[in-house]
């Protein structure tokens, strides 16, 4: 694996070091310290290459294929949410203008395609939001519940309803006559963070073709259950590059009140890393979640410092994990609240994919593009 100076990338890729600062923190530059000296970056050049052949222009068909599973073109159509010029939305209403006054319940039915307002039926629950009892929960039902081929939106509709429920009843516990974003206040003693976390569960609610929507839809394709899709995409969230992303953002805030936002950013580059809390792949001037939510609480002193320090650094904004840690710690949520919330939220969207995949009818079966050792060939024919 060979490395490139932060002058010969830039020279290769013929941008600003801004861009290229910007590229690492997304993931799509691998990076590390410069063993000569500590201070100063090294850059994989594979990676380089890559984007430098893709913004020329050169990539053949082959390679486009390979690349649009890894932030590229779409792979599956969807009638269900979309990103369009820096904004998100869902089945054509903008997510950011639903947040004014939506609920997580209203979203889905919108997100259902006209389904019924969801409720949960349990009045009791764990005593706190658990996102093992939802894990525990889910599990359950994928023993019980029925394969979706076969079965009417209808039917599906109501199952939904129910799965919906079942994860709302372990991550909101409370009585079946609030709204989901009261339990969820209620059940961390926190009336003041009701409204906040009510525009949050809506901005959370869905977002194209993620990771862990993905796997719900190649779940439901294979005719799986509905809980079955919904473990899956909850499965996958709890992964350290999607939902769980947010722990990154504690440890970057925790560096930096130790040695400074400055130095805490310029260490994380340094070593290689990304940096969690800013810039996002589908929004080139800013994650239009961050900034539908930022304006409804107040920033915590050392987040506003690495929000200020950081953008300048990287020239990215803050993005949704920068966001709910945020808000965690702005209302003294427990440490796991923005998994919580994404889970709780994400899943209506994970259903609402299952239904249309399990609609159209595809089984998601994508070929491999072999690069192992040759295949084996009979020298006696």
């Amino acid at each position: 694996m060979s490395w490139l100076t932060a002058e010969e990338a830039l020279r290769a890729l013929k941008t600003k070091p801004q861009t290229l600062y910007a590229n690492v923190s997304r993931g799509r530059i691998r990076a590390k310290a410069d063993p000569a000296d500590p201070r100063r970056s090294l850059y994989q050049s594979a990676d380089v290459q890559r984007l430098a052949e893709r913004h020329a222009g050169r990539r053949k068909t082959e390679t486009v294929a390979a690349e649009a599973i890894r932030w590229g073109d779409p792979v599956l159509s969807s009638a269900i949410s979309t990103i369009i010029g820096g904004r998100l939305f869902y089945r054509g209403r903008d997510a950011a203008d639903l947040a004014e006054a939506a609920t997580l319940e209203q979203t889905a039915a919108l997100l259902w395609n006209g389904a019924d307002v969801v409720s949960s039926s349990a009045e009791a629950g764990p005593a706190a939001p658990s996102l093992q009892a939802a894990f525990v929960a889910l599990a359950g039902r994928v023993t019980l519940d029925l394969p979706s081929l076969g079965r009417s939106p209808a039917a599906l509709r109501r199952e939904a309803q129910g799965v919906l429920s079942t994860v709302a009843d372990a991550l909101a516990p409370g009585p079946s006559d609030q709204p989901l974003h009261c339990r969820l206040a209620a059940s961390w003693q926190r009336p003041d963070a009701a409204d906040c976390l009510r525009r949050a569960l809506v901005l959370l609610a869905d977002h194209e073709l993620n990771a862990s929507t993905f796997a719900a839809r190649v779940t439901a394709s294979a005719g799986a259950a509905l809980s079955a899709a919904v473990l899956s995409g909850m499965a996958t969230l709890t992964g350290p590059l999607h939902g769980a992303a947010w722990q990154g953002v504690d440890a970057l805030i925790e560096a930096a009140t130790v040695l400074g936002a400055a130095q805490a950013i310029r260490r994380t580059l340094a070593q290689g890393n990304r940096l969690p809390a800013f810039g996002h792949p589908l929004y080139p001037d800013g994650d239009i979640r961050a900034s539908a939510l930022l304006s409804h609480f107040p920033l915590p002193r050392d987040f506003a410092e690495l929000r200020d320090t950081g953008e300048a650094v990287v020239g990215e904004k803050v993005n949704l994990d920068f966001t709910l840690a945020a808000m965690a710690a702005a209302f003294d949520l427990p440490k796991e609240a923005p998994i919580i919330m994404f889970s709780l939220a994400r899943s209506a969207g994970w259903l609402a994919h299952a239904m249309e995949q399990i609609d159209s009818g595809d089984l998601i079966r994508p070929r491999a593009r072999y690069a192992g050792p040759a295949p084996e060939t009979d020298t006696r024919r």
